[in-house]
């Protein structure tokens, strides 16, 4: 785990013991807070800045070729981390051994061992005018493959315009008739299908928990501790228990509004928040740099919109996907 040098504001590692591992001295672009099969670092050495790519084992490698995004550097996933040279990206294992060459103009980070790769495309800069000070662009063309972490090209023309779940894929002989799932024909003949993650998530409420809605479905539906808003103290935690017990009405109400075809709602898919710094309940959700697993943990909140006398209301209702299936994390209500 990382731990500070306060003194001369450098990060450093300990084992779980509490034995510093590697001494403080990464600065800049080292944002893992742990340090699980590799990461990426930078230091200062003779009035230079370098930066680098650090195993477990100690082996450096990949030097000043960290991969930026959102003035970050990018953090390891399921043991893989992206590089960066000459402007195309690629990916090393936590051995330091380049597992997909650096020929890609982007690359997802590993999810269930799939990556998302963009090959040929061109730079359109947002700023017309003067793109040297903006450096603002999106890729143009070029073709989007899913490989897999051997560089294997497993579909071309992988045109991903849903939110897929990579963790449901399933390979089949033929196509799969389930609705929420969308099906990819593979190079390897098989069909690859994977969970379509909002479709998913309105049959769950519709078909499941709205079904019939009574406060123990809800209870189970439920994380052990909710946050909910007020507008006095903002985000106030209480158990599930306490929360349900004195607002299942009002939950309740303003659910079952979405079964009405003529409700103003819809549904945001989005990253977990902490709503508490010094909660820990939600942790697990968020991997080695403080990003939120959306990929494999998003976060759906029903956004419900309702007037009266010109006023304008909304209801936030979210519940994160877990491994035990949704659960309701964090609610709030706003009266007329």
């Amino acid at each position: 785990m990382a731990f500070w040098d306060e003194a001369y504001d450098l990060r450093g590692f300990k084992d779980a013991d509490g034995n510093v591992v590697i001494p403080p001295k990464f600065m800049g672009f080292t944002v893992a807070s742990q340090f699980d099969e590799v990461i990426a670092v930078m230091e200062e050495a003779n009035g230079q800045f370098i930066s680098y790519h650090l195993s477990k084992s100690g082996n450096i490698f990949g030097k000043d070729s960290l991969y930026i995004s959102d003035n970050s550097a990018d953090c390891e996933s399921e043991g893989f981390i992206r590089f960066e040279a000459n402007e195309k990206v690629g990916m090393f294992n936590r051995h330091g051994e380049i597992v997909i060459p650096a020929e890609y103009n982007a690359l997802s980070r590993v999810m269930n061992g799939l990556v998302i790769a963009l090959k040929g495309a061109k730079k359109s800069f947002w700023d017309k005018m003067n793109h040297s000070g903006c450096n603002h662009f999106s890729w143009k063309g070029g073709e989007t493959i899913l490989i897999d972490t051997a560089n294997n090209i497993l579909i071309k023309d992988f045109e991903k315009e849903k939110q897929l779940d990579f963790y449901s894929l399933e390979k089949t002989y033929k196509k799969t008739s389930d609705p929420t799932r969308l099906n990819y024909k593979a190079e390897d003949g098989f069909y690859y299908s994977f969970i379509d993650k909002e479709m998913a998530f309105k049959s769950w409420l519709h078909d499941s928990l709205l079904s019939e809605l009574t406060i123990q479905k809800l209870l189970i539906a439920s994380n052990d501790t909710l946050f909910y808003w007020d507008d006095i103290e903002g985000w106030v935690e209480q158990s599930k228990h306490d929360y349900l017990k004195s607002q299942f009405d009002d939950i309740k109400n303003s659910l079952l509004t979405v079964k009405n075809p003529s409700t103003d709602y819809f549904i945001s898919l989005g990253d977990l928040v902490i709503f508490n710094e010094h909660s820990s309940v939600y942790n697990k959700y968020f991997n080695n740099c403080g990003q939120a697993k959306t990929w494999r943990f998003p976060l759906f909140t029903i956004v419900i919109n309702s007037s009266e006398k010109d006023k304008l209301t909304q209801d936030h209702i979210s519940f994160l996907k877990t491994d035990g299936g949704y659960q309701l994390i964090n609610v709030t209500l706003r009266n007329p």
